[in-house]
């Protein structure tokens, strides 16, 4: 088996692209480039660029926020229509192959460096072969599984970020009331992913005796909201940042092991997207762990799962390059 591959993973903010030749050692990267998705009008366009007629390819998959359907996605937060046929027809290549992001990332967990995962749950007695939930908070909010069978992994993508949101206790349930008021449904996505921390953080500080420093909404009004709002927290700069990391932390332990119970995760639990490696500290101090092990009659089932962040941003790409190996 040898060959030239694409993978990609399209995001909402980044679009990630690289070639890998397949090799009988296995793959071997040839180059890759990072783009700001917004710069294309389409996905042909950004393969266009980033291969620039200079190559042929033999496979190509990419990894799309959103249900692919009949080889077809219309993602909710890129303003791009792609199709397994039109991209096949742009890039001269037959072996084309559209797959959800989080279903890319499932495939790629497995293939992680140990030095690539950080810990947050470690039982005494881990299931060897089981089912593994993945989870990932980055500009949306994506969940897959996958499920074990006689050993082989076979992944599961889903929509479950647009689900309805689940409040625990008091404040989480004016947290929703806070923003059905603003936005009618309130789906998981609204309240676990970069813009979900920046809701969280206005509606602590619309309860906060605290005014909002200067230093703080310059920072906010100047780059990326959100990267503000958490490095303040993680400094200990803003005590409503604080509360407002603290919070996502606790909701994102919470559905994190939602997918667990429901897709039965004994093999354990991925924390992936580009979120969890930048909120590390505030992961590890305890209010995810808390909020995942808060579930009742079943605590001690999840409380014997293994929960991992990967610390490589881009798993779903590498999830892509394995897919397109098999369908050389």
């Amino acid at each position: 088996m040898a060959g030239l591959i694409l993978a990609g993973d399209v995001g909402g903010t980044k679009t990630l692209l690289s070639l890998f030749r397949v090799t009988a050692g296995g793959l071997e990267f040839v180059r890759e480039r990072r783009y700001a998705t917004s710069i294309f009008k389409s996905l042909e366009d950004a393969c266009g660029d980033f291969l620039g007629g200079a190559h042929e390819i033999d496979a190509a998959c990419i990894g799309v926020p959103g249900p692919v359907i009949d080889g077809c996605a219309r993602p909710s937060n890129v303003p791009w229509q792609m199709s397994e046929e039109s991209l096949a027809r742009a890039l001269e290549c037959k072996r084309v192959k559209l797959i959800n992001d989080l279903g890319a990332a499932a495939l790629g967990v497995r293939h992680l460096d140990p030095r690539e995962i950080e810990v947050l749950n470690q039982p005494a007695a881990p299931v060897k072969d089981g089912n593994i939930a993945i989870i990932a908070a980055g500009t949306g909010l994506g969940e897959a599984a996958l499920i074990c069978e006689e050993g082989d992994y076979y992944p599961v993508a889903s929509e479950g970020g647009h689900s309805s949101f689940a409040p625990r206790g008091d404040e989480q349930i004016e947290l929703l009331r806070f923003l059905e008021h603003e936005l009618g449904h309130v789906s998981w996505e609204r309240v676990l992913s970069g813009p979900g921390l920046v809701n969280v953080y206005r509606f602590q500080r619309s309860r906060a005796p605290e005014k909002e420093p200067q230093w703080l909404r310059d920072r906010i009004g100047s780059g990326d909201p959100a990267a503000a709002i958490s490095s303040a927290a993680i400094e200990g700069r803003d005590p409503v940042c604080v509360r407002a990391l603290s919070m996502f932390c606790a909701m994102y332990g919470s559905e994190a092991a939602n997918l667990a119970l429901k897709v039965l995760a004994l093999g354990g639990v991925y924390v992936c997207g580009g979120i969890a490696p930048k909120i590390l500290p505030m992961l590890k101090a305890g209010e995810f762990m808390r909020g995942f092990t808060d579930k009742g009659r079943l605590s001690a089932v999840v409380g014997g799962i293994e929960v991992r962040v990967s610390l490589n941003p881009d798993v779903a790409r590498l999830g892509a390059a394995q897919h397109a190996v098999t369908m050389l």
